[in-house]
C-alpha cells in the first residue's frame, strides 16, 4: 500500500469583504480567544450605553481597542425623489463631540478608543466598518421589538447577527447581566 501526503488546498480567489490584513491575522494559529478590535455601535440611548458594560471589561482583559460608532440613518428616498444632502461637517463634529463625551465619562482613559461617524443604513454602516477595521467582536444592544413593530421596522441587531464578519454579543435591556 502506498501512502500519499496531500498538499493543502489553496485558492487564489479573495474572500469577499475581508481585507488582506484580516486574512493574515485569521491565518495565524489560534491558541485562545484573541480580541484586538471591539466595535460598539451607539445611538446615544441609555440602552445602547449598556453595551459599554461589556466592552470595557473585554477590552481590559484582552488589551483590545474599542471603536465607538454612530451611524446616522441615511434618509429613505421619497416618492418625489427628493435629494437629501450628506451630513455637513459641523453635524459630524457635533456627533463626534457627543461620542467623545461618552468616551471621557464612561471609558477609562487607559483604554484605546477610536471614534467614527457614518451615514448609511444603520446595520449596513455597522457591518461595513466591522469589515474595514477587522473587528473581532461587535457588542450591540437590541430594543427587543416584536410583532408589528418588528415587522415594520426590522431589527438592526438581527441584521448584524445574520451578516457580521465576526462574533456578535447582543445585549438586551431586561436580560440577566454577567458583568
Amino acid at each position: 500500500m502506498k501512502t500519499e501526503i496531500l498538499e493543502p488546498v489553496t485558492t487564489s480567489a479573495p474572500l469577499s469583504g475581508v481585507t488582506t490584513a484580516c486574512r493574515e491575522s485569521a491565518a495565524a494559529p489560534r491558541r485562545a480567544i484573541q480580541l484586538k478590535n471591539i466595535l460598539v455601535p451607539l445611538d446615544f440611548s441609555e440602552l445602547s450605553l449598556k453595551s459599554l458594560q461589556y466592552a470595557i471589561p473585554f477590552a481590559r482583559h484582552f488589551g483590545a481597542k474599542i471603536t465607538l460608532l454612530h451611524v446616522v440613518q441615511a434618509p429613505a428616498y421619497s416618492v418625489d425623489f427628493s435629494y437629501y444632502p450628506p451630513l455637513r461637517p459641523e453635524q459630524i463634529a457635533t456627533i463626534e463631540e457627543q461620542l467623545e463625551r461618552i468616551r471621557n465619562q464612561k471609558i477609562p482613559a487607559e483604554l484605546p478608543v477610536h471614534i467614527i461617524v457614518r451615514e448609511n443604513l444603520v446595520f449596513e454602516g455597522i457591518l461595513e466598518l466591522a469589515r474595514e477595521i477587522c473587528a473581532d467582536l461587535i457588542i450591540a444592544t437590541t430594543h427587543g421589538r416584536t410583532g408589528l413593530t418588528h415587522l415594520v421596522m426590522g431589527s438592526t441587531a438581527e441584521n448584524i447577527v445574520r451578516r457580521a464578519p465576526c462574533p456578535v454579543l447582543v445585549v438586551r435591556e431586561t436580560e440577566h447581566d454577567f458583568v
